[in-house]
């Protein structure tokens, strides 16, 4: 019997900061810091998250064997600098904002971080593409296969493709920067009047509206697209490098104008710009995936890194058959980075084992985060005086909550630990009938307060997908895009021609709050051994209605984090157009709820 060793894995001071705990190369904990703070993509250091982390294993951080860091910043410092340089005397402006947060921050983060912590353990830096690869493989459920790495850039890396095998993986190849995938997305997101870092997502919903009738002239003027999914992009195009936007004037030239001003209206020059370059990245994923595929011999493939969590990307790569399987980290992002440098640290410096028998994923099901117990909840809502019903019996409870959906209800659903990544799976969710074709609408207006042409992804049991998609295997991170099954699919009157709200409105398949313009829905498959409860919901429902499909959105409102506790999610509950609220075994109707007179107000400015 050997001592057991723990690893505190961060990532921070860029976006999307967060902290995770691994004992024994197994994960123990892993969050978020915006989910604690309330503050979205919060960069700083994620001292809630790590004392999170550190309450749930036991242990305090005196008692850690090791911390380690989710990227080299000395050497990011280097790529900055010699950046800089290359492009003077441009850049100037943004060289001098950098350099004095990079002198007096950001280049002393060990000293830094035992500081806030107060440990003396091991520091690691692992490589930012390093971690991400190391998030991929180490979960996934394969002892060998191909990983392929993608984002904005690391220190150098932009992409890189390597080989994991059981306890140990190699990266092989890579891109540098200043060509990367993710920026050229980025600069797309940036130009279309998004926010870059996490508007891209948004890029991605908006592209099936669109022709992709820019797709040649990237190709030809942006960038060069070798066979292997390598490429280099025309610099005179972008600033990214050095400057403090994205894009250059004759990359504005080039498109036919200046950069969407937000919030305004879309165009179908905004459309078509999406899913040209949706379509371009798409291109060069497959690409890069045969390429891997040639190279390695592997026939399974872990993906991450921020291009990963473009779901129509994987689902090519997924439907072309390139591997027979894929698996994604549901963190691809930089929170990501806190896991896999957490676990490059377990494996190859501690020397951890990887035992798993093939096809156990040990992510979990990526609920990794806090959770309440009935009791304090209970505690809570009796000490504010909020009118709740304790349904104790879980089939009266999952019974009760079916029938509402079947009405037509919007449901929060706060249940078991919080999820690790950007996407709600069930633990933290907003959930409505997928049936209903007025609940897209309804959601973006009235609980989302969001742009209209945003889609809602579809919870699925495992058992039924293939009823409903071009789908019949796990998919349980929310992280491929399908297209709908045939028979499901609904004639439609409108074209590309036509205004963006009536196509967003038209009913498109049986399932028209999932179904998007294009006839494809980002699927979440929910099975009983990963989320138990959410599988017995979606049971119920579907005996209820003959429909085993809800619509599954994230609890939060625009511009917040998912909600994290009780109180945050009665707020949100309070302050939106949901119907009723489910924290663990009790159920709150809206209609019982006290509402004073200036809430009253904003409630009836909703409803109208």
């Amino acid at each position: 019997m050997h001592d057991s060793r723990t690893v505190l894995g961060i990532s921070a001071f860029y976006h999307d900061s967060a902290a995770c705990l691994v004992r024994d190369g197994e994960i123990v904990a892993a969050a978020q810091e915006e989910r604690f703070t309330r503050r979205k993509h919060d960069p700083r250091y994620p001292g809630q998250a790590i004392g999170y982390c550190l309450e749930e294993a036991g242990i305090t951080a005196g008692e850690l064997d090791c911390v380690a860091f989710y990227e080299k910043p000395w050497i990011k410092f280097e790529r900055l600098v010699e950046t800089y340089l290359e492009f003077a005397p441009r850049g100037l402006r943004s060289f001098l904002m950098a350099m004095p947060i990079w002198l007096n921050q950001k280049l002393w983060i060990e000293r830094r971080i035992r500081g806030q912590l107060g440990t003396d353990a091991p520091f690691l830096f692992a490589g930012h593409h390093e971690s991400h690869a190391a998030s991929a493989f180490f979960p996934s459920p394969f002892q060998r296969a191909a990983i392929l790495t993608s984002d904005g850039v690391g220190e150098w890396t932009t992409s890189a493709w390597g080989v994991g095998d059981r306890a140990k993986l190699k990266l092989m190849e890579e891109q540098r920067f200043p060509h990367s995938l993710g920026l050229l997305y980025s600069a797309f997101t940036y130009y279309c009047g998004f926010r870059v870092n996490s508007g891209e997502y948004k890029l991605m919903g908006l592209a099936p509206y669109g022709r992709p009738r820019y797709a040649k002239l990237i190709l030809d003027e942006l960038m060069d697209l070798r066979p292997d999914g390598s490429f280099r992009l025309n610099m005179q195009y972008f600033e990214y490098p050095y400057g403090l936007r994205m894009t250059s004037e004759r990359f504005h030239r080039l498109f036919g104008g200046p950069p969407r001003e937000p919030e305004s209206e879309l165009t179908s020059r905004d459309t078509d710009l999406a899913c040209s370059v949706q379509v371009v990245v798409e291109e060069a994923m497959l690409r890069a995936a045969r390429h891997v595929r040639a190279q390695s011999g592997e026939r399974r493939l872990c993906m991450a890194g921020g291009v990963a969590l473009n779901a129509v990307a994987n689902g090519r790569i997924l439907r072309e058959g390139v591997f027979d399987d894929v698996w994604i980290q549901p963190a691809s992002g930089d929170a990501g980075g806190a896991l896999g440098a957490a676990l490059v640290a377990a494996h190859h410096v501690l020397g951890a084992p990887r035992e798993r028998a093939e096809g156990v994923d040990a992510q979990r099901g990526s609920f990794l985060g806090p959770h309440y117990s009935s009791s304090a909840i209970l505690d809570w809502l009796r000490s504010e005086g909020i009118p709740h019903h304790h349904v104790d019996t879980e089939a009266l409870l999952l019974g009760r909550v079916a029938g509402l959906l079947a009405d037509g209800k919007v449901v929060g659903w706060f249940s078991g630990r919080m999820e690790f990544g950007p996407r709600a799976l069930g633990a933290r969710s907003i959930l409505a009938d997928a049936r209903d074709p007025g609940m897209q609408s309804v959601l973006n207006r009235k609980i989302k307060f969001r742009e209209s042409f945003r889609p809602f992804a579809p919870a699925c049991l495992r058992e039924d997908v293939a009823e409903y998609f071009e789908l019949d295997q796990d998919a349980p991170y929310m992280l491929v895009v399908a297209p709908l099954r045939p028979e499901q699919r609904l004639q439609t009157r409108t074209t590309p021609d036509d205004p963006l709200l009536a196509r967003v409105q038209e009913p498109r398949s049986r399932l028209p709050a999932v179904t998007h313009v294009d006839y494809s829905a980002r699927v979440q498959t929910v099975s009983p051994d990963q989320n138990p409860r959410f599988h017995s919901l979606l049971r119920a429902f579907r005996e209820a209605t003959g429909c085993g499909v809800l619509v599954n959105t994230s609890f939060n409102r625009r511009g917040e984090p998912i909600v994290n506790r009780p109180v945050e999610a009665y707020d949100c509950f309070m302050g939106t157009g949901m119907d009723a609220l489910i924290l663990e075994d009790v159920l709150l109707l809206k209609e019982e709820q006290p509402i004073d007179g200036r809430v009253q107000q904003e409630w009836k400015a909703i409803l109208d």
